[in-house]
């Protein structure tokens, strides 16, 4: 019903952000982790919504690309996993994250997010691994991904939602980054320099 709201964000809730346009204040439930260190109160965003209807509501869940939208739609696709599982994955790392963790099969980083144990990783890793694969075109998809701790994983990550908000999509920032070094003790802003000099090759 919405492809994505466009508007004022309003204010910050617990789980959920309130976006107004044409005077109406749209709560939409998002991946908080990733959105509270790039969105502010006041600015105009977009976000790709998906609507779920329930018997007692009808519940807006957002996200910032449309690359994200597409993944939750996949996850929504698992048996057993509901948009507050999926929303929840996405919280607890990010898309790129999620999408090397089912391509290597890597229970333990999926099992991250809250109310997901090992049954619920191992089918989406079952029912998502070659749909992942379509998706992202990778070359190097058996290549592990760096750990969640370290600085260059935190500086990649940041890196690939600031190429996202630029309009990239996931397999061209992380196609990106694979042509490049991530040199020790850079920081963010020099690294996604590299990346797009990297696309305008």
């Amino acid at each position: 019903m919405y492809a994505y709201i466009k508007g004022v964000l309003a204010e910050f809730e617990k789980d959920a952000v309130v976006i107004e346009a044409g005077g109406i204040g749209y709560r939409v439930f998002v991946p908080m982790a990733q959105c509270a260190g790039i969105l502010s109160t006041g600015e105009e965003v977009k976000i790709y919504t998906k609507l779920i209807v329930r018997e007692d509501a009808f519940v807006l869940y957002g996200f910032l690309s449309r690359d994200d939208l597409d993944l939750f739609n996949l996850l929504l696709g698992v048996s057993g996993i509901g948009p507050k599982g999926a929303l929840g994955m996405l919280d607890a790392m990010s898309s790129d994250e999620l999408r090397y963790a089912i391509l290597n099969e890597d229970i333990k980083t999926i099992c991250r997010a809250p109310g997901i144990g090992q049954k619920s990783a191992k089918r989406v890793i079952m029912e998502l691994k070659d749909k992942v694969a379509d998706v992202t075109g990778l070359e190097e998809a058996g290549t592990p991904a760096p750990s969640a701790d370290s600085p260059v994983s935190g500086v990649r990550r940041d890196v690939l939602l600031a190429l996202s908000s630029l309009g990239y999509s996931s397999a061209e920032a992380l196609s990106a980054l694979h042509g490049i070094e991530i040199p020790e003790g850079a920081d963010a802003e020099k690294v996604l320099k590299l990346a797009l000099k990297q696309m305008m090759q």
